[in-house]
């Protein structure tokens, strides 16, 4: 199950399940995006889609029922869908942008765990992987509400991980620094400036870097990090 799937570092994610027998399960708002995103990966697997808002209770349990209806279980939720909001000091961003961030970033992946959490307890196995980001520990400027959201999932993952830890289900976050995917439409140009620069590496992630991470991080293999915040920033955070 990949939230966010449709675009960006959800469906490189995506692509990459189906090399390890993964069947996808993919949730989007954007309907168009999301029925390209499963013709495109039908050839590779199973693949089954849902449009969810999922800052709504309600939507997001319904599609997890379909998603449980369709492949028979969820071992695997990586929360990655995420937006920005734009760009502007705190006390100059309106209230409702600042909340619609929280909202999709943060309440979002609580209620996506909320919903298929118990079924990876019964089954005695999971793997979640959320997706953060390098702001969530050092704080962008002109970003308080994604910096915040961001900071936010990673003490949510630590949480969850701590609840989880006899369970069989292990919960890890990502901090990627900035990749160059969609998500740069809702941003200022001097912010993406900002964020290149506080990079040692001189780039932006790649997509299928991030893909690599997040297959690893919900694989068998990982079975012995949970809590874990793992960095991929280029060399901008080495702690």
């Amino acid at each position: 199950m990949i939230t966010g799937g449709a675009r960006g570092i959800g469906f490189a994610a995506a692509e990459r399940m189906p090399r390890s027998g993964a069947g996808v399960v993919l949730w989007d708002i954007d309907e168009k995006r999301l029925t390209e995103a499963a013709e495109r990966l039908a050839p590779l697997g199973t693949v089954s889609t849902s449009v969810v808002e999922l800052t709504d209770e309600e939507s997001v349990a319904k599609a997890a029922a379909a998603a449980i209806a369709a492949h028979g279980k969820v071992d695997i939720l990586v929360n990655n869908a995420g937006i920005t909001g734009g760009n502007g000091k705190l006390w100059e961003l309106d209230p409702a942008t600042w909340r619609r961030v929280l909202d999709v970033n943060l309440v979002g992946p609580y209620l996506t765990c909320r919903a298929l959490v118990p079924g990876m307890i019964e089954r005695g196995y999971g793997r979640i992987v959320n997706i953060a980001s390098i702001a969530g520990k050092d704080g962008n400027p002109n970003a308080s509400h994604y910096s915040a959201s961001k900071a936010g999932l990673i003490g949510m993952t630590k949480s969850l991980a701590k609840e989880l830890a006899q369970a069989g289900i292990l919960v890890n976050c990502v901090t990627p620094a900035a990749a160059k995917t969609e998500i740069f439409d809702q941003m200022k140009q001097e912010h993406i400036d900002f964020m290149l620069s506080k990079i040692p590496m001189n780039r932006f992630l790649g997509v299928e870097e991030a893909a690599a991470m997040i297959g690893w991080l919900a694989s068998e293999d990982c079975a012995f990090s949970t809590g874990a915040v793992f960095d991929l920033s280029g060399g901008r955070a080495v702690y």
